[in-house]
Order: C-alpha cells, then sequence, then structure tokens
C-alpha cells in the first residue's frame, strides 16, 4: 500500500515550526515535544505519536491535532493501557461539549463503574445474565453515529480496554472523496434532496425501546438531512448518508429512493475510500462524524470485547 504524496505544509505560530511531510512520516515539531503523525490509509486515516496524556494539553498541541484530524478524518493514538474513564472524557472535551449517551443505552451495570452520563459502554461482555454494554459481538453496519437526531454528534472518540483475538476491527470510509469522485450530473442532483434517518434500530439492527418495527421507508421516524452537507471547519461538501435502513428519500417514489440510495451507498463503502481499525489494547480512536462513516465486523461471541465511548456535540447541518 503506497500513501498518497501532498506538498508539506508550514505553519508559524511565535516559537512553533510545524512541518506536515506526508509521504511516510509527518512530524510536529515545537519547542517542548515531538508530536509526529503517521498516515496510515491511502485515503483516511492517521496514527499520532508523541503525546502524554498524564498531563493537560496545551494549546499548541489541540491546534496540531485538529490541523491533522481536519486532513486525514480518523486519528489513532497507540499505547495508552491506563487510560480512565475521566481520562476519555477529559480529552473528548477538548474539542466541544459532550453528548449524553444515546436513548436505549445502558446505564449502570455490575461489572465496569462508568456511571457516568457522558460514557457509553461498547461491549459483549455478559454479566449475572445481562449484558453490560451495546451492541454485542455481531457487524454493526456502515453508518454515521446518531444522524437520527437533528444535530448529530461532530465526532467520537473509543477507547480499547479489552479486545477480541480475532475480528471486531472497524472500518471507515472517506465522504469527501465519495462525494468528490460521483458523476457531476448525479452532484447536480444531489444538490436539493434530503433523506430521512431512520431513528428506531441501532447500527446492529437492534430496535430501540420505544420504537414500532417499521418496514416501510416513507413512514421512517427520525430527522431530516441533506444528502450533500458542508463541513463546518473544512467548507468542503461530502456526502452523508447516516445508515441504510430505513432510510428516504424526502420527494421520491419508494422506488426511486430505493435506487438512488443503493447507488450512493454502493459508490461510498467502496474500497479505494476505506481504512481499517486492527485494535491494540490502549488504542485511542477519534473520528469525525461529520464525513466519515465507520462499521464493525462482527467476531467470535465467546471472546471479550470492552470499549468505552465519548461523542462530541455536533453542529447544524448545512446543505451543501
Amino acid at each position: 500500500m503506497t500513501s498518497k504524496v501532498i506538498p508539506s505544509i508550514v505553519i508559524r505560530n511565535k516559537k512553533m515550526i510545524m512541518r506536515l511531510e506526508i509521504k511516510k512520516m509527518s512530524s510536529i515539531i515545537d519547542s517542548d515535544l515531538l508530536l509526529t503523525v503517521r498516515p496510515l490509509g491511502t485515503s483516511l486515516g492517521a496514527e499520532v505519536r508523541g503525546i502524554d496524556f498524564s498531563k493537560p494539553l496545551t494549546t499548541v498541541t489541540l491546534e496540531q491535532i485538529q490541523l491533522a484530524w481536519t486532513k486525514y478524518l480518523v486519528l489513532r493514538f497507540r499505547g495508552m493501557p491506563t487510560l480512565s474513564a475521566d481520562d476519555l472524557i477529559t480529552f473528548s472535551k477538548n474539542f466541544g461539549k459532550l453528548d449524553a449517551r444515546p436513548i436505549g443505552s445502558s446505564d449502570k451495570n455490575p461489572y465496569f463503574d462508568v456511571d457516568k452520563p457522558e460514557i457509553t459502554i461498547i461491549s459483549n461482555v455478559v454479566v449475572a445474565g445481562k449484558p453490560i454494554g451495546g451492541l454485542g459481538a455481531y457487524e454493526a453496519v456502515w453508518h454515521s453515529d446518531m444522524t437520527y437526531v437533528d444535530l448529530p454528534p461532530k465526532a467520537s472518540c473509543l477507547y480499547a480496554i479489552e479486545i477480541p483475538p480475532t475480528g471486531g476491527n472497524t472500518y471507515f470510509v472517506n465522504m469527501y472523496e465519495a462525494y468528490d469522485s460521483l458523476p457531476t450530473d448525479l452532484k447536480n442532483r444531489l444538490t436539493s434532496l434530503s433523506c430521512v434517518h431512520d431513528a428506531s434500530r441501532n447500527s446492529a439492527g437492534e430496535l430501540r425501546k420505544g420504537f414500532a418495527d417499521i418496514n416501510d421507508p416513507t413512514k421512517t421516524v427520525g430527522a431530516v438531512h441533506p444528502l450533500v452537507r458542508v463541513h463546518p471547519v473544512s467548507k468542503k461538501p461530502c456526502l452523508f448518508l447516516g445508515r441504510r435502513r430505513g432510510a428516504f428519500v424526502s420527494g421520491l417514489t419508494l422506488v426511486e429512493s430505493e435506487a438512488l440510495l443503493n447507488e450512493l451507498w454502493a459508490h461510498a463503502t467502496a474500497p479505494r475510500f476505506m481504512w481499517s481499525q486492527e485494535w491494540e489494547i490502549g488504542d485511542l480512536v477519534m473520528w469525525d462524524n461529520r464525513c466519515a462513516m465507520h462499521r464493525r465486523e462482527a467476531f467470535d461471541p465467546t471472546t471479550r470485547r470492552l470499549m468505552l465511548r465519548t461523542q462530541i456535540s455536533g453542529e447544524p447541518v448545512l446543505q451543501g
């Protein structure tokens, strides 16, 4: 796998000189630390090293992280086996206000004492007959987090405490590139179209509490968002699909809506837009929910997977 060659970016800010050499390794240097950003995929994803999470992050460091995040959409911080729930919350708050856990998620549990509204437990572990977290061991299909609400989270941070020996990898796709590579006539068609995002089921297909099981997409209940949104930071357009099940394009017939969505989903999830995160214990991954979708592969339910997640509050979805 080869990495894209992109011209260096040089930023001067008093004592700090930052260079991103996007070939095999990117280096960010200031007078106090060495921060490296290494691209992981040809389309998105990068690993950040050189950060001491035991100390408050400086303004310069946060600016560097934000720059890399805007460029790569998904960042991985590896080798932090002792990060606590409070540490995860503190780190996540550097990038905005945190959302409370989604509807239908577990609250208290007998196994892992993280009864904090900002933390969602993602796990297949069962204690005393009750799951301690959500999503189990089966596949979580392609989606962006919580697009069924009017203000979807702008980002998620996921931290690995226990992982299975095989499986459970998380895949990401670049929705900027998915949009940019569409034919011009299809881009023009999408400009005025919006989609209803199904609120009734999670990414593992489980029916949420309080929702009816509806199989007719024309009756889907959930937020309505444009199929193309403009990112508030990069100012670039990207596809914004949410998840496939129950989706319906407003103003079209069911046949027209299904045909269009099938075409967009097949295109957006093509391997050329994709990168896979193979988890290690102590990995922290943060992704931009506005311009990247993700999925999780299934794994052996007799093995254990335990993750903690935070979600960073979003802003209104801007029409592309």
